[in-house]
Formats: structure tokens, C-alpha cells, sequence
């Protein structure tokens, strides 16, 4: 549905959304001034951003949104199975490893943003076929009242502490920034210890919930002594007044690193609003929108080195990053994804 639109049942909603992604693909080629949006980014900090973009342009933006149960997986599919007709105009990935994979199935077309040399080097594709914004880190929350802050947890590998056994939570690992840190974690450490990292989950009694949301929102309610889970969704607890703490797992310089996860913006190639999507993916990667995102709700973290926005979280600026190859975590997606998938399909 049109970001113009508003005051729509929500079962209303969903019909009007199909309809206008089947009526703005056929007539994109005629020149209207429409921008279809698949959106893995939450719809609560996407769509104020794409309403904005929408009132101030006067561009008719058709925003689709990904479900949290199958986030950015569900759109990745969708993108391939509509590849031979695309409808969507720009992808909104709120990770980077299936914007990867799209790029290796050559389905993303290149562009040149006026902000690409704002951006560094290691969030931006050399081709142009995709540019990193607003990124967050995975990271643990803790309750405080639950752990004392001795005993907080400080890097990935307190996962596997009995003494947490059964009190300690991740999201399942096949769908969004969860399963892209897992398969970094393959790629960075190899099929053997990775393996071994998530068999020591199991032994542990990890819970698996349905979402990183639902990770925080147990340890905020005290349901969990802590969780691994991504910095929009922990300081939304920590907003709210829930008695948790942010820690950065294995940030020392000697250490394995923070994960920070840029969002990603890409064209289908055959997008039929070419135009539109380049002029909305050139807005979106401006220092304007990620100081939105950084000073909003979900603390994006600023990628755009002109973006003079403060930030509500840790930044790689003062946390050791780790040093991913998402390139090569992209690679093997397939096999990681289908062993997790054998381990926590039913989790």
C-alpha cells in the first residue's frame, strides 16, 4: 500500500498491498512516478522514513514487508522467484548475506549514489550493485537483577556455560542478522569449531525463540538471564526501563570482535522503476536519514562518515569490530544453512 495512504483496516491493507505491487508493475514502464520497497527493515523504523521520502518527493512509494518469523529469507525467495518479471524496485535488506547471494545469482544492477564515497570502502559493493547504511551490532543483553554485573557475560563463548544452562536465549539461527552471525562464525572459525559451537548450544540448553524482539523482550521481563540479540532491539528495553544492560561480546583488540551488520540497499536488475529506485536509494544512504535512524527508536548505527548524528550505542569506533568477510560467509550460506536448519528446524 502507498505510504499516501492511510486509516486502512489491516486486512484492508494487505489486499491493497498486492494490488498496487500488481498495478504500479504494470504500469512502471509508462513512466508513473512509483517506487516499490521489499523491506526486511521492521516496519516501525522503515515506514516513517519511507513516508517522509513519500511526502516530501511526492513519488508514490509501495512498501512490502518481510515477517519476523522469515526475516529478509522470505524476501530473498520472493526476489528470485519474481526475477524473470521483477516488481520490486529497490531492496531494503536489514542484513547483507542474502543481498549477497542475490549478487552472486546476478540479479542486482549497478548504480552510482552521489553519497558511495561517503560510505567505507568494506559496506559498499565495488560493482555498485549494493551500498551498507545504519548498521547494528549483536550483542547480549542482560538482566540485571538476574546477574550480577561480576558475572555478565563477555564473549560468545559464555553461551556455553553450565552455569547458565537453560537460562540463556538466541533467536533461531535461519533467518536474519542471527543467521548471518552464524554463518560468519563459520567462515571466520571453520565448519569444525563452529559445529562445535552451536552442539555446545544444544548441551546448554540454549532457548530458541522466534525472533531477537523476543530474545530481549525475555530478558527485560526477567524470563531470561540473558540473550544474544542485535542493539535495535535491546535498547528498546532499555528505553522502556526494563533493568538490562548492553554488553559487546569479545570486544577486546585480541579478541573475536563485536559483529556490526550494515542495512543494505540494492536494484533488482529489470526493476521496473529504475529511476525511482535510484533517486529513493540515493536518499536513503544521505547523512539526513541516518541520523533519523540513529537518534530514533532503533539506534542505527551511522556508516555515512558525513553523518553528524550522536549515537545511542557503542560504535566500532570504540568497540573492536569483527573483522567478517561477509563475501565469503555469503559463499557457504547454503551448506550453513541447511545443517542449522537440520539442528533448529524444530527449536
Amino acid at each position: 500500500m502507498s505510504l499516501k495512504r492511510q486509516h486502512v483496516t489491516s486486512r484492508s491493507r494487505v489486499i491493497l498491498v498486492g494490488l498496487v505491487l500488481v498495478l504500479a508493475v504494470g504500469c512502471g514502464r509508462s513512466g508513473g512516478r512509483t517506487v516499490v520497497v521489499y523491506s526486511a527493515q521492521d516496519p516501525e523504523f522503515a515506514e516513517p522514513v519511507l513516508r517522509a521520502y513519500a511526502e516530501e518527493t511526492g513519488v508514490d512509494v509501495v512498501p512490502k514487508f518481510d515477517v519476523e518469523s522469515t526475516k529478509t529469507v522470505g524476501l530473498t525467495r520472493l526476489l528470485i522467484q519474481e526475477s524473470p518479471k521483477p516488481r520490486c524496485d529497490l531492496f531494503w535488506n536489514n542484513e547483507i548475506l542474502n543481498t549477497l547471494r542475490l549478487k552472486e545469482k546476478g540479479m542486482l544492477a549497478s548504480w552510482s549514489p552521489p553519497n558511495a564515497a561517503d560510505i567505507p570502502a568494506e559496506f559498499r559493493a565495488k560493482d555498485g550493485t549494493w551500498y551498507g547504511f545504519a548498521a547494528r551490532a549483536r550483542i547480549f543483553v542482560v538482566n540485571t537483577q538476574t546477574v550480577a554485573e561480576a558475572d555478565r557475560p563477555k564473549g560468545l563463548a559464555d553461551l556455553l556455560d553450565p552455569r547458565w544452562k537453560g537460562k540463556i536465549g538466541i533467536a533461531k539461527p535461519l533467518f536474519g542478522t542471527t543467521a548471518t552471525h552464524f554463518t560468519c562464525l563459520f567462515a571466520a572459525w571453520g565448519d569444525e569449531k563452529a559445529r562445535a559451537f552451536v552442539e555446545g548450544l544444544k548441551e546448554n540448553e540454549v532457548q530458541v525463540l522466534s525472533g531477537n524482539k523476543q530474545v530481549a523482550s525475555a530478558v527485560g521481563s526477567g524470563q531470561l538471564a540473558f540473550g544474544l540479540t542485535d542493539t535495535d532491539d535491546a535498547i528498546g528495553e532499555v528505553e522502556a526501563g526494563r533493568p538490562v544492560a548492553i554488553v559487546y561480546p569479545d570486544r577486546g583488540a585480541d579478541e573475536l570482535g563485536t559483529l556490526f551488520i550494515p542495512n543494505v540497499l540494492a536494484i533488482p536488475k529489470g526493476a521496473p522503476h529504475p529511476s525511482e529506485a535510484e533517486a529513493l536509494g540515493d536518499a536513503l544512504l544521505g547523512p539526513k536519514v541516518e541520523a533519523r535512524l540513529a537518534e530514533g527508536p532503533s539506534a542505527q548505527i551511522p556508516l555515512n562518515r558525513k553523518t553528524a548524528a550522536r549515537s545511542k550505542v557503542e560504535t566500532p569506533r570504540t568497540v573492536h569490530a569483527m573483522p567478517a568477510d561477509f563475501e565469503a560467509a555469503a559463499r557457504i550460506w547454503d551448506q550453513v544453512a541447511a545443517y542449522l536448519a537440520a539442528e533448529f528446524a524444530g527449536g
